[in-house]
């Protein structure tokens, strides 16, 4: 499990607290809608410079318009994403993480809580404990975060997004798989005209013409051939989690069952 973390850096309070597998787009995006759903929208996320926020190969944004899938759907909210050149520039955040090493983790364990899905439904107590304890209390009772607009619809924006043009067979290629769009209408009319591909972490896709989601079908779907992943997602490609070693101290505390620990049966079958 690792968790994502988002921190208000005027009180220090926990915004969003929340476990996923490997960082990844639709991870950031699930934590930053807990967020925006509970507090509004920020001015800006402060983060570091890692790939998910921003592009860090020269040739790439020679290619684009310099931003990535999670700064072009900050972008369409009007959040503006800004990097830290070190890790003590975002110091508030670091203490925070080494204080959620230590405290987070002993909770999980008097808790008998060792799986995702588990962890994540404590979460909210822990953050608003941590809250209690560590939050200060502004100067300003002025809050900078903005309601979501009814216009901003968080299931489209917090998709993997890709822009293509209608071929004159009224096909779109998106993500190895080739869409085909059915009309009514002279097919004439929609050759050569930008789409939006949308497409959300279930593997859902939405096409947009215009704004407005158009039906299609899918016309070839090759079989899957190599990809190739970084180290951070190589776990989760391969979906093959390494459990701990048989002595590993995880095992000691993660045996529980309603807070007390559990006593297992001897191999001969007493107690």
């Amino acid at each position: 499990m690792h968790p994502l973390v988002i921190i208000d850096d005027v009180t220090g309070r926990l915004l969003e607290l929340w476990f996923v597998s490997h960082e990844s787009f639709f991870g950031y995006c699930d934590a930053a809608r807990h967020s925006f759903e509970r507090y509004g929208k920020p001015v800006a996320f402060y983060s570091d410079k890692y790939g998910i926020f921003r592009v860090n190969q020269e040739q790439t944004i020679s290619l684009g318009n310099g931003l990535t899938q999670f700064g072009r759907a900050m972008q369409g909210l009007d959040i503006q994403i800004i990097c830290a050149n070190t890790p003590q520039a975002k110091g508030r955040v670091e203490r925070a993480n080494q204080t959620l090493q230590d405290r987070l983790v002993k909770e999980l364990r008097l808790h008998g809580i060792s799986d995702m899905a588990a962890g994540n439904a404590y979460l909210p107590e822990f953050r608003d404990d941590f809250n209690r304890r560590f939050a200060v209390e502004p100067r300003s009772t002025h809050d900078a975060h903005r309601p979501l607009l009814k216009t901003e619809n968080l299931d489209l924006i917090l998709t993997h997004q890709k822009t293509g043009t209608l071929s004159k067979n009224l096909t779109v290629p998106s993500n190895k798989v080739i869409y085909k769009i059915p009309s009514d209408r002279p097919d004439y009319t929609l050759r050569n005209a930008q789409v939006t591909v949308c497409e959300n972490a279930k593997g859902e896709v939405t096409i947009l013409y215009n704004r407005q989601p158009l039906s299609y079908t899918i016309f070839h779907k090759p079989s899957r051939q190599a990809e190739v992943v970084d180290t951070k997602t190589l776990d989760h490609h391969l979906n093959t989690p390494q459990p701990p070693a048989e002595d590993h101290p995880w095992r000691q505390y993660g045996r529980h069952l309603n807070g007390k620990p559990i006593q297992e049966p001897s191999p001969n079958g007493t107690n």
